[in-house]
């Protein structure tokens, strides 16, 4: 017989019956085109099965004594080494409901006893090549998803390169807010967690989600490029006129992240907070912030969690208006925020992991900073 199989090597066949004569047959009629191992009995088809090099098919006798062959593919297909090795029942029990049994157990074929060794030539080729082809498409895949998995490493790379890029556009302007962005993205992350189990958000705060939220935090002031100098770096207090112009910085970060979805022609869970943060982050718990006076819950989380993250920053932080408060002095000040500039249940949570927002504070220093 002509092997229509491309192998480099024979493919080895595992031969299980308890008969002599059935072993000596069937190794005769394969031993040309396969290599051929032999078992007579269930538990030394087991170990030769696990055997490397392992079997490529196992032709499988039914009627055995001690392990018939239904009790040896049920510990075949149980065991992740050998739950591939492609099965045929070779049995004298040729019932169709002996034939759908064994399928169930996931034999591959079926061929009744007195075997035609045409037959059985024919239905180990076709079995081989299915196998064959699914290890082709196995590897296939395996070696496409490992493609897939190096661009999307790239991607997110190229993204957190760009988000940084673009939020260090605002920075720039400001050259005092220091490692603002870096600091703040790890409050609202730490937060978010700190959340997660809470009623309140545990439905928003999934891994996946902290983990955008982690990458759209530095985003929040991006509307502060559209702010002119004079107001942006005045060092003293603002007229309520500049200060109706410093305002505008979260429509102008909501707009560029608006402009962004356009040009992509869609949204993403990213955008969406990335916007909501750059528009809401300046809202307070009791409606007295800005630009729309949103009061509670009306709020985005997204950008509540910022609030909270963004204030205790600016307060540890020196500015050309203010000296940098120490954490102390940070901590109770929020404090007095509870409920009216912050969600209670956010600033609780910050409360708790104080200790965590101390050792951020302290991870990106700026080099002017009191404590670097």
């Amino acid at each position: 017989m002509s092997n229509a199989l491309d192998f480099t090597e024979k493919p080895t066949i595992l031969v299980v019956d308890d008969t002599p004569d059935n072993l000596m047959l069937l190794s005769d009629l394969l031993k040309d085109d396969y290599k051929v191992k032999l078992a007579n009995s269930g538990a030394k088809a087991l170990k030769l099965a696990g055997t490397v090099p392992q079997p490529d098919l196992i032709l499988l006798d039914v009627m055995m004594p001690e392990m018939d062959g239904y009790q040896v593919i049920r510990q075949l297909k149980a065991d992740p080494l050998t739950a591939d090795i492609p099965v045929i029942f070779l049995t004298a029990k040729s019932e169709v409901e002996d034939e759908r049994h064994g399928l169930k157990l996931g034999a591959a074929d079926y061929i009744a006893k007195p075997i035609s060794p045409p037959i059985v030539l024919v239905r180990v080729e076709t079995q081989l090549t299915v196998r064959n082809a699914r290890q082709f498409l196995k590897d296939q895949n395996l070696y496409l998803e490992n493609i897939v998995q190096q661009r999307t490493r790239e991607v997110v790379q190229m993204q957190d390169a760009t988000i940084l890029a673009m939020a260090s556009l605002a920075e720039t302007r400001d050259n005092e807010t220091g490692n603002h962005i870096r600091r703040t993205q790890h409050y609202v992350a730490a937060l978010a967690r700190q959340l997660a189990d809470h009623p309140r958000f545990a439905s928003l705060l999934t891994e996946q989600n902290i983990d955008l939220l982690f990458k759209s935090a530095p985003l929040h002031d991006i509307g502060k490029v559209g702010v002119p100098d004079n107001i942006l770096l005045k060092p003293g207090k603002l007229t309520a006129e500049e200060f109706d112009v410093m305002k505008l910085h979260t429509l102008y970060g909501r707009d560029t992240i608006a402009t962004v979805e356009q040009n992509l022609g869609a949204t993403s869970t990213f955008l969406i907070f990335a916007r909501e943060i750059a528009y809401s982050h300046q809202e307070k718990w009791d409606g007295s912030g800005y630009p729309d006076g949103l009061e509670g819950d009306a709020i985005p989380a997204s950008a509540r969690l910022m609030a909270v993250a963004d204030v205790y920053d600016a307060l540890i932080s020196k500015r050309v208006y203010k000296p940098a408060f120490s954490h102390e002095e940070a901590m109770d000040i929020m404090k007095r925020g509870r409920g009216t500039h912050f969600d209670p249940d956010i600033l609780d949570a910050c409360i708790a992991i104080e200790h965590r927002f101390r050792e951020i504070a302290a991870q990106f220093v700026d080099h002017d900073h009191p404590e670097a």
